[in-house]
């Protein structure tokens, strides 16, 4: 990426970030709502089929993935605003690098989904959680973390371009759920259905998952899914990043 598309994507991403303190109440719901699930499933739902020990210790980290896996209608609804409202055709006819719009979304995106993660695992450290593996461990997770958030973005991102229009965000939005449930987040897939718990440990958050909690030294967590957690959001971007800015040529011309 050349000096002047990183001009224009960082002059993208600060008019994202302007937008925090235009609608500050979106942002605290999107930090609110991953502490209520947790203290739902943690407290009042309950759950943990198949796992042994503190089950603290396994739900914390599959709900750092999950939250990597929700929330992404922010953006996918900025994105078809600007579609809908011309912002896209005043941005085209100036002398900006294709795509930094996207980038500049994804961005803001990035930094409030860091900020998301350091509040789940306060959270966590106030209900008495400590993650093992220490500084090195901690920053190998949030790494992992970020890098799966990354790529659902760009999933959605094109999803919210192919469909166009702020009113079928909610419906794209939905298949999330499917993504963020049939893992292994909150139960361990040897517990549920032979048919059930093949397809969530092919599914890719939960190797992010299971890396994840590997790092934080929960016991009894399989090793050696680390290079699954890189590999399957690196396969993930390569194929949707370039749809995403494919499509967003297409539909400025």
């Amino acid at each position: 990426m050349t000096a002047h598309a990183l001009t224009d994507s960082w002059t993208m991403t600060r008019r994202e970030l302007a937008r925090w303190g235009r609608q500050p109440v979106q942002l605290v719901v999107n930090l609110v709502f991953p502490v209520m699930l947790l203290l739902m499933f943690g407290y009042l739902v309950g759950g943990g089929r198949g796992v042994t020990g503190d089950y603290r210790d396994y739900l914390i980290p599959g709900m750092l993935a999950l939250t990597m896996a929700f929330g992404l209608e922010g953006t996918m609804l900025a994105v078809t605003q600007d579609l809908n409202k011309g912002v896209i055709d005043r941005f085209r006819s100036m002398p900006m690098a294709n795509g930094a719009v996207l980038v500049g979304r994804s961005a803001a995106d990035m930094l409030q989904s860091a900020l998301a993660l350091v509040v789940l695992i306060g959270v966590g450290v106030a209900l008495g959680w400590r993650p093992g593996g220490g500084p090195a461990g901690l920053l190998g997770a949030m790494g992992l973390l970020l890098l799966f958030r990354f790529a659902m973005l760009w999933i959605g991102i094109h999803l919210a371009l192919v469909a166009g229009k702020p009113e079928m965000v909610q419906a794209v939005q939905i298949l999330v759920w499917p993504v963020g449930f049939l893992s292994n987040a909150l139960a361990t897939p040897g517990s549920m259905p032979g048919w059930l718990g093949t397809a969530v440990e092919w599914n890719p958050m939960s190797h992010t998952a299971t890396a994840v909690r590997h790092l934080f030294g929960v016991p009894g967590t399989e090793s050696g899914h680390a290079w699954a957690a890189v590999a399957w959001p690196l396969a993930l971007l390569a194929v949707f990043f370039p749809l995403a800015v494919r499509r967003f040529a297409r539909l400025s011309r």
